[in-house]
């Protein structure tokens, strides 16, 4: 049928692959769309695994641009140095702030991020206002219902921080609440505590509950992964 690719054919799948990258790039240089630009850096890395072109249209998109997604991701290449670019956390920090300013799709993943280097006091030589700050972006993003964020939030609670005293009930509230957003370790953990009554009135039942639905959730990710496994 006119319009379909035939991915059998290798030379046709080739002559389409770089007819995107013509769009994409039509779409960020003459058009200059940033959600173009976004997905020609998609397509350099995705595709043609040039992660140096990747870096260089992410780092002029969310510089110029200030597009949402581009400066996520050019955060995560900065973290990690990739693409040429200098492993640099704190260029890295700037970049998952725009990101979540801005909004989009991956802005709560950008909040995540910004809280993780917080805590981990990366970019901010003040260790309290850093573990204060981290709080404050977590509780963000578990807000959206970001598990890892709420896990996270509920171990500063959990053992208590510079600026952040050790609270209990809200520990066990947000693993609570991680765990109803399947995160397994949220779910031992809250657990734990109603096992041994650390924090809250011990109750075995509850415990117990948890503790299943901790080994549920494991054996369905287990199986999640057996799933994407090719060639089998």
């Amino acid at each position: 049928m006119a319009g379909l690719v035939n991915f059998e054919d290798e030379e046709e799948v080739k002559e389409y692959l770089e007819n995107l990258k013509v769009e994409y790039s039509f779409q960020c240089y003459k058009e200059k769309d940033p959600d173009g630009c976004h997905r020609l850096a998609n397509y350099l890395e995705g595709v043609k695994k040039d992660f140096e072109g990747t870096a260089k249209v992410l780092k002029e998109n969310c510089e110029k641009n200030e597009h949402s997604e581009s400066c996520y991701k050019l955060g995560t290449y900065y973290v990690s140095g990739k693409g040429g670019l200098p492993a640099d956390l704190k260029t890295a920090y700037s970049c998952f702030l725009k990101s979540y300013n801005k909004g989009g799709k991956k802005s709560t993943e950008a909040c995540h991020n910004i809280g993780l280097l917080l805590h981990n006091g990366l970019v901010n030589d003040d260790v309290k206002s850093s573990a204060s700050l981290a709080r404050d972006y977590y509780s963000k993003a578990c807000d959206r219902d970001f598990a890892p964020s709420c896990f996270n939030l509920s171990a500063i609670y959990l053992q208590g921080a510079p600026g952040v005293p050790k609270d209990m009930s809200k520990a066990l509230e947000y693993s609570l609440k991680a765990c109803d957003l399947k995160h397994i370790w949220a779910c031992a953990n809250a657990s734990r505590m109603y096992k041994l009554g650390d924090g809250v009135e011990k109750n075995d039942a509850k415990a117990e509950t948890l503790k299943n639905r901790a080994m549920s959730l494991h054996k369905e990710q287990q199986a999640g992964s057996r799933s994407l496994t090719f060639g089998e």
